[in-house]
């Protein structure tokens, strides 16, 4: 029996009432809905906003970040007051002030095979709002596996993707995308960018898929895949078939359980990245200041977009895009001694092993990269 709504709910959602494919009955089944959200970023954001508004009666909430000065330019559900705090609890406070009438459960864990049943058991619906491969395929195995839809967005730059996963009735999102591209392949909004405006338009498309799957109304996107590119303000629909060799949704499928999500895509599934090589490989920005004031040859490497050293810069360096480091490796000398950075050393590290492949041996990583040195050499140097 749907739950009935009271006369101060009428009130707020009575904009929806007068929608024909909403009404009264349609809001019930909004208050008796609950929705699963993992991540609190800039996918994130639209989307609980607009469940929380709407009248989802049960929202779960899942991130294991802080709210980071760094965040504020995408990620709307959170306020410079909440710099430092939790991001679940920054969330479920922002959703609770905008709908009082609502249940909001945080949890304020990293997503990972141990847990992802438990936290996903209560909520019909579960939405990918995450921003790495083996939280994507870690979300859309529990969706397969426990017969539930998986509501799903990507970012990019200037360039979304949404969609809905149910493999009871169309494709999951290994039928898409059976294997993780190569670790490195697809840089992090933190070394890429994103445009500011574009999760939430990526993100508000996901928050109405759950709203019309919810009520009943329309045609959700399942075995359609929504691409958007901002700069062109243009919108593409791609049709997807369901895969009959999926290994999970398949007739015969080969996983029938959750598996190691960050070995499988060989990244790990937060943006805090671990080691990717020994730390003798590394060197501290004190270490080279101190080196270069002796007067060592060393050849500094930036490997940023021409475009950050706008920001930041080391004098001497020579910029390297990653990108174009494996076309112009005949611009290094292996005898050289080699310092590479970024702006906090994840990318200069992917270039460290391609280095290493590549022969050369002489060459170091700058322990926190550019960002590292401002803290520790030179404080008028800005962060980013």
């Amino acid at each position: 029996m749907l739950t009935e709504l009271s006369q101060a709910e009428i009130l707020r959602y009575s904009r929806h009432l007068m929608i024909p494919q909403v009404g009264l009955e349609g809001q019930r089944k909004l208050k008796a809905a609950s929705v699963l959200v993992v991540g609190t970023g800039g996918l994130g954001s639209p989307v609980l906003l607009y469940l929380a508004a709407a009248g989802v009666g049960r929202i779960g909430v899942v991130d294991y970040d802080v709210v980071d000065d760094s965040n504020l330019q995408r990620q709307v559900i959170h306020g410079s007051d909440a710099v430092g705090k939790l991001k679940v609890d920054s969330a479920a406070q922002r959703m609770l002030d905008i709908n009082p009438f609502i249940q909001v459960d945080v949890y304020n864990a990293v997503f990972t095979s141990e847990n992802a049943f438990s936290i996903a058991a209560p909520y019909d619906i579960l939405v990918d709002a995450s921003d790495n491969f083996p939280t994507r395929y870690l979300v859309n195995d529990v969706a397969v596996l426990t017969g539930k839809a998986d509501v799903y967005g990507s970012i990019f730059r200037f360039e979304g993707q949404a969609s809905m996963f149910d493999a009871r009735r169309g494709p999951c999102y290994r039928c898409l995308f059976p294997e993780p591209p190569p670790p490195g392949m697809v840089p992090s909004c933190a070394e890429a960018g994103v445009f500011g405006v574009l999760p939430g338009v990526i993100g508000a498309l996901q928050a109405t898929e759950v709203i019309k799957l919810i009520l009943g109304a329309g045609v959700v996107m399942t075995g359609k895949l929504l691409l958007y590119d901002a700069l062109d303000s243009a919108f593409q629909v791609v049709n997807l078939r369901k895969n009959p060799h999926c290994k999970i949704c398949s007739p015969e499928p080969e996983i029938t359980h959750l598996i190691d999500y960050e070995q499988f895509c060989g990244v790990p599934a937060n943006d805090h990245e671990g080691k990717l090589f020994p730390a003798e490989w590394e060197i501290s920005p004190a270490e080279v200041a101190q080196q270069l004031h002796g007067g060592a040859a060393i050849q500094l490497v930036d490997v940023r977009e021409l475009v950050e050293q706008q920001v930041s810069r080391l004098p001497g360096a020579r910029l390297i895009p990653y990108g174009e480091l494996a076309s112009r490796l005949d611009e290094l000398d292996p005898e050289d001694e080699i310092v590479l950075f970024c702006r906090t050393g994840v990318r200069s590290g992917r270039a460290l092993q391609s280095l290493l492949a590549a022969g050369f041996r002489k060459v170091k990583n700058l322990r926190g990269g550019i960002n590292a040195w401002a803290d520790e050499i030179d404080p008028s140097m800005m962060k980013y």
